[in-house]
């Protein structure tokens, strides 16, 4: 595999596309058998495991400076969406998280051009409205729909505006370390916490106990690929390429989430995916230049 080849660029994008867009299907199948609060906990220990070797390796490159910063990739951009996607998930479908997780790239923008000052032009301010406007329509619509409950899509939604904020940070106050060190650093602080939450509400599952184990599996799964590997594979990708390119995954991710959800037997409005198509209009004038 050959990624200065551009269609291996692609290949490898659809990839991780694949792997996120399954992430929701894996947390709902995880939800079989444990809470939201356990689901999200074992994701983030089996992920900071995973990654406690590379963290080692750098951990020279922690600082006064940057701790802060990382505290805040730890929590806010990993541990509470992690929670806050399960929770959600408790009263809306798989298909549709997804299709919500598409307004994390309009709030990344949004979130740049207030607390960052990114420069945009009358293009790039046209899709910021045109992807605002896909994003309340989305919600409208979601909270009307035989999958949709209003309160649970915006826990979803939250969960979205938290990952656009941990994007500025790492983007405007971590640009100097390494993705890779970055993302295993930020799992390991969160390995203790991980732990003792996790003995506060328990390590049993609640409910269902003979699939306990495959859903435990499904986890596992969850904290593998889509905590673990894929980010690496993201940074692989951003190092071939740009910035712009890879974050064009967001576009595929409710793709393959969508699909799983209809193999799964959940119901897709129309309104959704023609709201989800104005968000990625609005996307590809942002990025217009």
């Amino acid at each position: 595999m050959d990624l200065n080849k551009t269609y291996w660029q692609w290949i490898w994008l659809i990839g991780l596309a694949f792997i996120w867009g399954s992430s929701f299907i894996l947390i709902k199948r995880g939800l079989n058998s444990y809470s939201p609060e356990q689901v999200a906990a074992y994701r983030m220990l089996f992920a900071s495991i995973l990654l406690i070797p590379i963290a080692y390796k750098n951990r020279k490159k922690v600082t006064r400076k940057n701790f802060i910063f990382l505290l805040e990739v730890a929590f806010i951009g990993n541990a509470i969406p992690s929670y806050l996607f399960a929770m959600g998930q408790t009263h809306i479908s798989s298909s549709l998280a997804g299709i919500l997780n598409s307004i994390t790239p309009i709030a990344t923008l949004i979130i740049g051009l207030i607390l960052f000052k990114t420069k945009t032009g009358i293009f790039n301010i046209l899709g910021l409205l045109l992807g605002l406007l896909g994003s309340i329509g989305l919600i409208y619509s979601s909270s009307s729909g035989v999958d949709g409950d209003l309160i649970y899509s915006l826990l979803v939604v939250l969960a979205g505006i938290m990952y656009a904020f941990n994007l500025n940070t790492i983007k405007y106050m971590l640009k100097d370390m390494g993705g890779l060190a970055l993302t295993s650093i930020a799992f390991a602080i969160t390995l203790p916490f991980s732990i003792i939450f996790l003995s506060f509400v328990g390590f049993e599952p609640i409910k269902n106990i003979e699939i306990a184990k495959e859903s435990l599996f499904y986890i596992f799964l969850l904290a593998t690929f889509s905590s673990a590997i894929a980010v690496v594979g993201f940074n692989i990708l951003v190092k071939f390429t740009s910035a712009v390119f890879a974050s064009s995954v967001t576009y595929v991710i409710p793709v393959f989430a969508i699909a799983w959800g209809l193999l799964d037997g959940e119901i897709i409005l129309w309104t959704q995916i023609i709201w989800l198509i104005v968000i990625v209009l609005g996307i590809t004038l942002v990025n217009k230049k």
